[in-house]
């Protein structure tokens, strides 16, 4: 399994477990992964966060170099398979993770690099180790961002940023990632994993249905018309008008006391 999967309070901890590889994304069954554990996390409304992170010394090292010089897995074949590899491979990914239905924190915890650091840019939140290092290298290797990073980065950090990432495929340090808006926060290393669930602590006591429907209508607002928003938060407002929670929410800050929801 690449994949490690723990669920406490509500919030999923998914520890990419490579470490010998740096958590490097290289093959199909990675990516079915993946987009089983998406799926399974949308179908389970006890879960109201996520928190992805690597195991070792880093976050991802994205693609294997080894195979690319090898010519194997995504570097195998003719243009046309290669496309199609790419196509029915990773890029299933940002699909899946990108479109979760719950917030995600990428806990960096240390290097993300070209595919890892777009996979980091498909949660919605990032945090960072004070010893994280982050590059959009896939020019360094004569080869362009094939998982989505084109479209993710420059939604984080503005085009300007971006192509200028892109184009050196520059390494930056953490302090450097806070400053250009790329991470919401630094922290000592040994304190990453505890300030991400301290953050996801923050989303998890909010009502479960209300926390997807609102993660919802961000991603959809974001390619709608004003007007097309609207009507999709009048629809999505009246499913939230009727759910339990709704009215425990209400009841609670009336009585002044602590809200007990039931994810109803």
């Amino acid at each position: 399994m690449f994949l490690i999967y723990e669920q406490q309070d509500g919030i999923v901890t998914l520890t990419m477990n490579r470490p010998e590889e740096r958590n490097a994304l290289s093959e199909n069954s990675q990516m079915d992964e993946f987009v089983a554990t998406c799926d399974r996390i949308n179908r389970d409304m006890s879960v109201k966060c996520v928190i992805l992170t690597g195991a070792g010394t880093a976050f991802s090292a994205g693609g294997n170099i080894k195979h690319m010089r090898e010519k194997k897995y995504y570097s195998a074949g003719s243009p046309a398979q290669i496309r199609n590899t790419y196509r029915h491979g990773i890029q299933r990914i940002p699909l899946a993770l990108y479109n979760i239905d719950v917030p995600t924190i990428a806990a960096i915890n240390g290097h993300a690099i070209g595919a890892g650091l777009d996979l980091a840019c498909m949660c919605d939140i990032r945090l960072a180790a004070d010893t994280a290092k982050m590059a959009s290298s896939f020019v360094k290797l004569g080869i362009v961002p094939g998982d989505g990073g084109a479209w993710l980065l420059s939604r984080v950090v503005g085009t300007a940023k971006a192509l200028e990432l892109m184009l050196t495929g520059d390494t930056i340090d953490a302090a450097s990632a806070l400053a250009c808006g790329l991470v919401s926060k630094v922290v000592p290393g040994d304190q990453l994993l505890p300030e991400a669930r301290a953050f996801a602590q923050r989303f998890a006591v909010n009502p479960a249905n209300t926390l997807r429907l609102t993660k919802r209508l961000i991603r959809e607002s974001a390619q709608a018309t004003l007007s097309s928003s609207l009507e999709m938060a009048a629809a999505y407002q009246a499913l939230a008008h009727y759910t339990k929670d709704h009215d425990e929410a209400v009841a609670a800050f009336l009585d002044k006391r602590p809200p007990n929801f039931t994810g109803a």
